[in-house]
């Protein structure tokens, strides 16, 4: 058994200025804080829905005929996924739970903010 196997970190940003979310090719680091200048950076779960599709933090998804977004839980120290209309209700997200899930889009998408 491998005590520790890294694993890939992966971010899209959301770019303030011309409202368009993408896949960086540089992100700064400093004391250990990442950054992109202008742009929001959204993680990668870990997780993918029933059709393949990577979950980022942020991601508008929808399990039946609900939409809910993807957010970090500090409470919870893990991701998990709230209604969208109740974003304060948060559920555990689990690779059984993205597996029922269709991504739509990203949250800065949907509102152009």
């Amino acid at each position: 058994m491998e005590l520790y196997k890294p694993r890939k970190l992966t971010f899209k940003a959301w770019n303030k200025e011309s409202k368009l979310l993408m896949r960086l090719d540089s992100i700064s680091c400093t004391k250990g804080e990442l950054f992109k200048k202008d742009h929001i950076l959204l993680q990668f779960t870990g997780l993918v829905d029933k059709q393949i599709e990577e979950i980022y933090e942020m991601d508008i998804v929808l399990v039946e005929t609900r939409k809910f977004i993807i957010k970090w839980s500090d409470m919870q120290s893990g991701w998990s996924y709230a209604p969208l209309e109740s974003p304060e209700v948060l559920n555990p997200l689990t690779s059984e739970t993205a597996r029922k899930m269709v991504r739509l889009c990203n949250y800065f998408e949907s509102t152009g903010s």
